[in-house]
């Protein structure tokens, strides 16, 4: 029972919730980012290129044979491209948005603090002090 138990304050901490919040948004961000590399980025690229199809570029080792029932054997480096260049976008956003936190966490830091309100009781001392310096005088 106290594994149990354990596991309820572990899994109702925040931190894990907000990792699991982070992987479900990371895989839908994932999608976009292929969606964007392979959809939007690599057609007017393989145009430019001369109408080149990254996802079809490979070496063949071993051309398929159906005859002997033999499946090609290929290294599909256009893939690879595709997979470098969509890194390369994730690591660019991810950089882009952490480099927009710091900043927002530096100017929150540079803010000074305004200076603390006195009080019940300091206001109460400094209220007498004045009256005291009133009889004084």
């Amino acid at each position: 029972m106290a594994i149990i138990k354990e596991f309820k304050e572990f899994i109702s901490k925040g931190n894990v919730v907000d990792l699991a919040v982070g992987v479900i948004i990371g895989a839908a961000f994932g999608k976009i980012i292929t969606s964007l590399v392979d959809d939007i980025l690599m057609p007017p690229l393989g145009f430019i290129m001369g109408g080149v199809d990254f996802s079809e570029k490979k070496i063949v080792l071993i051309s398929a044979d159906a005859v002997s029932k033999v499946e090609e054997v290929a290294i599909r480096y256009g893939n690879f491209i595709n997979a470098v260049i969509q890194f390369l976008i994730v690591a660019f956003c991810i950089f882009a948005v952490i480099k927009t936190i710091n900043s927002l966490k530096r100017k929150e830091e540079a803010a000074p603090a305004a200076p603390a309100a006195p009080g019940p009781e300091e206001a109460l001392l400094t209220e007498i002090r004045d009256l005291l310096k009133q009889q004084n005088k």
